[in-house]
């Protein structure tokens, strides 16, 4: 299939656009050899169509004629062997494997007010409910003059899964029946604060072939951590030449764990900055937000994942912030806090956090 990639970089600071679709998304997978839609300059602001796996959930109010164009354009046989939609990969000019990305998220804003979510097989527990049933979310109106998102979502309604005997395969469209739709909580007006973020992102990893989306990585991918919201900086270690970056799996709203199978799975259109650094070299994601610095652990069981977190702000402190391990381990003790990210795909993940106001500057934050 041939692509389109840019001839030359950037040259104003209007934000490069790169719409979601079927010559520009890879469905179920990540891998270095997947060829370039896109090329920026390093420092590039590029807006990026992300769309949810889950649009099929509710087509009459989470399709558009572009999303069908994507289920329509990527065959069944192609969206292996995972389940989420990227979209990239997009090359970022000068990236070398041992190179940092940094990726500053800019803004978000909805595609549709409505988003899914899916109490699935995978969740933590199929084994007591012995079914999957879908749940749909609707966002509040937006304040005047706002970025499209109100302060909540709503569930409207929820139905069971029937379209198949498991949710089992990516894609998977159930036709709208107003008979099986049944009213959330009536009576109660129940709101979910709204934490737009993307639960894939990342570079590409370094093993050649094709690996499922599920599992997260040092890489990145699906990560899963609600944090990666607009505002935060993520830093990715570069594994190829050009970084390979991509989106996907995007969400109006998720707890930590996740522990009935996702977030609300919802489209977003994606603004962000794409930027080598060499002065801030990390092994896995590293997240800053406004109060705080996050790493990442993940591992086949919490315990793994956990030491894995705990690990990477111990080297943190000690390499970027020029703490001693000796008192890195005692500030790791009583002012970092540990949180599990994820418990549902298949590699769980957890992170650790440090208030910015503990270590100060650091080089390329």
């Amino acid at each position: 299939m041939v692509r389109p990639m840019s001839a030359t970089a950037p040259t104003t600071a209007v934000p490069t656009r790169l719409a979601a679709g079927p010559d520009t998304c890879f469905w179920g997978y990540l891998s270095p050899d997947e060829r370039p839609v896109l090329e920026v300059a390093s420092g590039s602001e590029v807006t990026i169509g992300a769309i949810t796996h889950h649009s099929g959930d509710a087509p009459d109010l989470l399709m558009d004629d572009a999303v069908r164009a994507i289920w329509d354009g990527i065959p069944e046989a192609d969206r292996a062997p995972g389940v989420h939609i990227m979209t990239g990969p997009i090359e970022v000019v000068g990236a070398r494997p041992g190179d940092t990305l940094r990726v500053d998220l800019i803004d978000m804003r909805p595609r549709f007010a409505h988003g899914s979510n899916c109490a699935a097989n995978w969740g933590l527990f199929h084994d007591v409910f012995g079914k999957e049933r879908i749940t749909i979310y609707e966002l509040e109106p937006p304040a005047a003059g706002g970025d499209g998102f109100g302060h909540h979502a709503r569930p409207r309604f929820g139905f069971d899964f029937t379209a198949r005997e498991l949710y089992d395969l990516p894609g998977v469209v159930s036709p709208p029946d107003p008979a099986a739709r049944q009213a959330f909580a009536p009576g109660r007006d129940v709101r979910v604060p709204v934490r737009p973020h993307l639960g894939v992102m990342g570079v590409a990893p370094a093993e050649p072939g094709r690996r499922s989306s599920i599992p997260p990585g040092v890489f990145g991918g699906n990560v899963d951590n609600w944090r990666f919201g607009p505002g935060a900086t993520v830093y990715y270690p570069v594994f190829t030449e050009g970084a390979g970056f991509y989106v996907g799996d995007p969400h109006f709203a998720q707890g930590d764990g996740e522990i009935c199978g996702t977030a609300i799975e919802a489209s977003l259109d994606v603004t962000l900055r794409l930027s080598v650094v060499r002065d801030l070299p990390v092994v896995a994601p590293t997240l800053l937000t406004d109060g705080h610095w996050y790493t990442h652990g993940f591992g086949d069981d919490l315990d793994e994942a956990m030491r894995m977190a705990a690990d990477q702000m111990l080297r943190f402190l000690v390499d970027r912030a020029g703490f001693t391990m000796d008192e890195a381990y005692s500030l790791a003790s009583v002012a970092i806090d540990l949180g599990i990210t994820q418990v549902v795909d298949g590699v769980v993940g957890c992170h650790a956090g440090v208030a910015r106001s503990i270590v100060g500057e650091i080089a390329g934050g």
